[in-house]
């Protein structure tokens, strides 16, 4: 359901969320090695997040990016949305174009409700409460 795009690019909003604020800046090179993502690769996911202000950055010897209290209030599918777009949450899980609620493929009256589920908890979830699980322990993410 998610492109690899979309979850690398959570992976390192959350790698942000929990080692960076406006004073400690981190580099691209210090988030992709512990999320296991090409350099070059996360530099290009980081550019829209930035350019949507849901992830912060400063240019120069001192820059990097960082998450500021508007950056970690934002959803969880706010990030898919810039990195994928709002149609890969919504598209047919056999990729099929003609799929939708007037002429569903095999499995689009099976999915319909949980993928509703999902997309309201992805709605309702902010990287700030993410964050907060990983550090309680409720949550797993090495980094």
């Amino acid at each position: 359901m998610l492109s690899n795009s979309s979850k690398y690019a959570i992976k390192a909003v959350l790698f942000l969320a929990l080692h960076s604020d406006e004073e400690k800046r981190v580099m691209v090179k210090d988030i992709a090695e512990p999320i296991n993502v090409p350099q070059a690769y996360l530099a290009k996911l980081l550019q829209p997040l930035v350019k949507e202000e849901l992830v912060s950055s400063v240019r120069g010897p001192k820059g990097g990016f960082y998450l500021n209290e508007e950056n970690l209030n934002h959803s969880v599918i706010d990030i898919i949305h810039v990195i994928d777009g709002e149609q890969k949450l919504n598209s047919c899980m056999l990729s099929l174009e003609k799929c939708n609620e007037e002429k569903p493929c095999p499995l689009h009256n099976i999915l319909v409700a949980s993928r509703k589920d999902i997309l309201n908890n992805l709605e309702n979830r902010t990287i700030k409460e993410l964050a907060f699980a990983v550090e309680e322990g409720s949550a797993f993410l090495p980094l």
